[in-house]
């Protein structure tokens, strides 16, 4: 029997209740872009606005029998960095509520989010969560970060999890419980990640991090089975039942991502955070149920207030 992704299933329907966000796409020059688009606006999820060259957008709907007469079209120069700049302005102006990534490179979209002169970074670094719907799971599981930051160290770090934590807030997980990965559950000061991870604890209990409940380090099994945890005597408010996982840097997190995806069977949605506005990353391997789920995550996330800008 097919699992029914009952999780994300129910954002998108309290997304669709929330009163309409309004959704930015950036640079949707692709059939497969400009279809996901407008299928937010199908399903209710968001009020679209398309941000990029009208005349092309237009000749893309019309060989792919597209209708875009319900969808308000930004004219821009057939340039992806145009586009962004363009859909930065929308937000600045308070006409955009939330940012997608259309069909232009994730590199050239990040440039402008992290740019000060596009006026959407804030006081945190940019990170990027996913939450994850899985068959073998009974709860939602979040990760971060498994996209944008490469080798973060401990105060990035701290704005990563802090991030994560208001995310979870967004979507109705009151006070998450945050397992911070490494290769092992004891602190080795030759694994850095260890020690960043003794030093995040200590820094949720000072209050540098605040809104959730952190431990660590810890190794995945523990991390993620209480059987493992009760064996290898760790006793832990985390260890078993963890809500977001925070994994040492990219290549850890990017692989394991993909391993949830491809082996687990998991469908995901996943936000950019730490930016005025939620920003949808979507990726051409992503399936449209992901791409629905990650705009009705960033629906959720609109409802509660952003960092403060830098």
């Amino acid at each position: 029997m097919a699992h029914d992704y009952r999780y994300l299933n129910q954002l998108i329907e309290e997304a669709a209740r929330c009163a309409h966000a309004v959704l930015a796409v950036i640079y949707p020059c692709e059939i497969h872009a400009l279809h996901a688009s407008l299928e937010v606006a199908e399903r209710k999820l968001a009020q679209i606005v398309l941000v990029g060259p009208k005349a092309r957008i237009a000749q893309i709907a019309e060989e792919g029998g597209l209708d875009l007469a319900h969808a308000e079209i930004v004219d821009t120069p057939d340039d992806p960095a145009a586009a962004a700049h363009a859909a930065a302005a929308l937000v600045a102006a308070g006409r955009a509520d939330m940012l997608m990534k259309g069909s232009l490179h994730t590199d050239a979209l990040m440039s402008v989010l992290v740019s000060r002169e596009a006026g959407l970074r804030t006081a945190r670094r940019i990170s990027h969560a996913f939450v994850f719907d899985m068959p073998d799971v009974d709860h939602p599981l979040m990760m971060t970060d498994c996209v944008v930051n490469i080798e973060p160290d401990l105060l990035v770090k701290r704005d990563i999890v802090q991030n994560a934590i208001d995310l979870a807030h967004a979507i109705g997980i009151g006070h998450p419980r945050v397992g911070i990965l490494s290769a092992t559950e004891s602190v080795n000061p030759a694994i850095r990640g260890t020690v960043d991870a003794a030093a995040l604890c200590k820094m949720a209990d000072r209050g540098q991090i605040t809104g959730g409940e952190l431990d660590g380090p810890l190794a995945f099994d523990n991390a993620i089975s209480a059987e493992s945890a009760r064996i290898k005597k760790i006793a832990s408010p985390v260890a078993g039942s963890p809500d977001i996982l925070l994994v040492p840097n990219l290549e850890t997190g990017n692989t394991l991502y993909k391993s949830f995806v491809y082996l687990g069977h998991a469908q995901c949605a996943g936000l950019v955070l730490g930016t005025q506005v939620p920003v949808v990353l979507t990726s051409r391997a992503d399936s449209e149920f992901s791409r629905l789920a990650s705009v009705a995550l960033g629906v959720l996330a609109v409802r509660k207030p952003q960092a403060v800008a830098a």
